[in-house]
């Protein structure tokens, strides 16, 4: 049992599904396998956009709308519906990154608590999970759907911690994505960066207490940490 019982808050999207098989599914009706990340990207900006100006829309509304736009403008307009449907559906049926559950099942039995924070809805992260045999691992699935507003804004996490009954300084952010990491650090949460692509962290981004490359590193580094409440962890700045 650790020293500090951490409540772990996991992104879904990316962090723990494998995404690249939506490459895959584009090149299926016709539309480049790169889309897939032109697509999320844009999904994200416009999420991001309307939470800054105040507003809350679902993840699957913006992903649909910002979807048949990008097919229109390659062309594809003949049975757009079904298109869009299937790249939508492809979403739904992700699997998770092959170091998950691992990973996972060490954090619980290591004593710590385990939620979820996702821009996408808990219903896709309940099928991910119970698909990859982890979801009983879990305390709580969250979206940013019964939330203030998307993460990364300082509201979404505020959220997390009501839910879970924790303060922020006792709670573990992992996440792949840099503006994730910046959001809850800005908001008191500790974090963890998971770089499974070797990629560089942008200097504009607060930088994450702890750099991970699958997350499996992760339960030693806790347990070898000694976490006093407050304290950083040693290995990522």
């Amino acid at each position: 049992m650790p020293a500090e019982r951490l409540v772990i808050v996991f992104d879904v999207n990316e962090t723990l599904s494998d995404m690249a098989p939506l490459g895959e599914a584009f090149a299926q009706i016709g539309a480049p396998r790169g889309l897939a990340k032109l697509w999320f990207a844009t999904l994200l900006r416009d999420g991001f956009a309307l939470t800054a100006s105040g507003d809350n829309k679902a993840f699957a509304a913006i992903g649909a709308d910002a979807l048949r736009t990008l097919l229109e403008a390659e062309g594809i307009s003949r049975d757009l519906d079904a298109a869009v449907e299937r790249i939508m559906t492809a979403m739904q049926n992700l699997s998770l990154h092959p170091d998950v559950p691992d990973g996972v099942r060490a954090l619980a039995a290591a004593g710590h608590r385990l939620i979820t924070l996702t821009n996408g809805a808990a219903a896709n992260t309940r099928k991910l999970f119970a698909a990859g045999g982890i979801r009983d691992n879990f305390e709580l699935l969250l979206s940013v759907d019964d939330a203030p507003a998307w993460k990364p804004a300082r509201a979404a996490y505020e959220y997390a911690g009501a839910s879970a009954g924790s303060e922020p300084s006792n709670m573990l952010l992992v996440a792949v994505h840099p503006w994730d990491i910046h959001g809850a650090a800005r908001a008191g949460l500790r974090t963890a960066w998971l770089n499974r692509t070797g990629a560089r962290y942008p200097s504009y981004f607060q930088a994450p207490d702890v750099v991970i490359t699958a997350l499996t590193e992760l339960p030693p580094v806790l347990a070898g940490q000694g976490l006093a409440k407050g304290q950083g962890l040693a290995n990522g700045r």
